[in-house]
This record gives C-alpha cells, structure tokens and sequence, in this order.
C-alpha cells in the first residue's frame, strides 16, 4: 500500500512539472496589435522579445542583438505579419488591401521598414527581396523611457494612425491612412 501511495506521489509530481514546461508561455510571447478606423482595421501579428539586459540596436562589432544595417523580423519567432482591411497608404505609400510579412532594416537615424508578399515563413530566415511590395524609409526617435519587451501599438488621430514600433530606448512610427 505504501509502495502505491509513493508510487502516486511521484508521478502527480511528474506530471505537475511536465505540464508546466509544455503550458510555460513562450520566453517570447506572441501578441496581436489592431486597431479600426472608420472602416479601415489594421492588424499585426509578432512576437514579443526581451531585453534581458543585452544591447539591443547597434553595431554588430558590439553584439548587438538587432545589428544596423541587417535584417530584422520585427520581433522573434514567426515572421511578423500586418493585414489591411482596405488600400491604405503606407508611410505615404500606396498599399493594397490584404497581408504582408513585415520586416525592418534598422539603422542610427532611420529603419528602412518593407512589406513582402512572402506570408507564412520562420522570421529567422530573410525573405524573397524579389516579393518586397514597399520599402519605407521611417526615422528613428528616442522613446520617452526604456522599455524591456518589444512592443507594437497603434495611436489614431483624426487623418489615420501611427503604427509605433517600441522597445530599449527607441520608437519608430509608421503613419498608416486610407487611400
């Protein structure tokens, strides 16, 4: 009888810790930004990294984790993806209605942020350039503190909204309008 209750035992504890390591939420979470203007409803969907005390934006001499000058996923994980609603303008450029894999190319002053048709891929990996839809050059800004986890929100006035990419020490904003 002892042996059972032992045996019970260990394997309630087993389990405990089995479930916690397959529930446990990803070190980088996925998220979903969205936001609706008039008929216009714009979403993106990415992951969530963590500063954990790294250099994030920089040289690639320094280790930066997001080097200047190189790709970039706009986050961790699965590639980033934003989907339209309707045809909208894109950092003043026209973009057709639909979903786009959603990348950057950071650098000092400005990120170059592009749209590419290429849906469905691991973020790691770069894209097809051949499928880039819109490169935008966006500049960077110093945000109003620091911020540990990559962050996408959105901020709407009355000509659009401002898709504000955050995280360490910078912000940059994307103006987002209907055509």
């Amino acid at each position: 009888m002892m042996k059972k209750i032992i045996i019970g035992v260990v394997l309630a504890i087993v389990a405990y810790f089995a479930y916690g390591v397959l529930t446990t939420r990803s070190h980088s979470p996925l998220d979903t930004a969205e936001t609706s203007i008039g008929d216009l409803s714009v979403k993106v969907v990415y992951c969530q990294p963590y500063k954990k005390g790294r250099l994030i934006f920089g040289d690639e001499a320094d280790e930066a984790l997001v080097p200047y000058g190189k790709y970039w996923r706009l986050g961790a994980n699965e590639a980033t993806e934003i989907t339209f609603s309707k045809d909208i303008n894109f950092a003043g450029n026209p973009v057709a209605a639909g979903s786009y894999r959603m990348y950057a190319v950071p650098n000092v002053d400005s990120w170059e942020v592009s749209l590419n048709s290429q849906l469905g891929e691991f973020g790691y990996f770069e894209p097809d350039y051949s499928l880039d839809v819109l490169k935008a050059n966006v500049p960077v800004q110093s945000a109003a503190g620091e911020l540990e986890q990559f962050t996408i929100q959105f901020a709407n006035d009355s000509i659009g909204t401002q898709m504000n990419m955050m995280w360490d020490k910078t912000l940059v904003s994307v103006s987002i309008a209907e055509q």
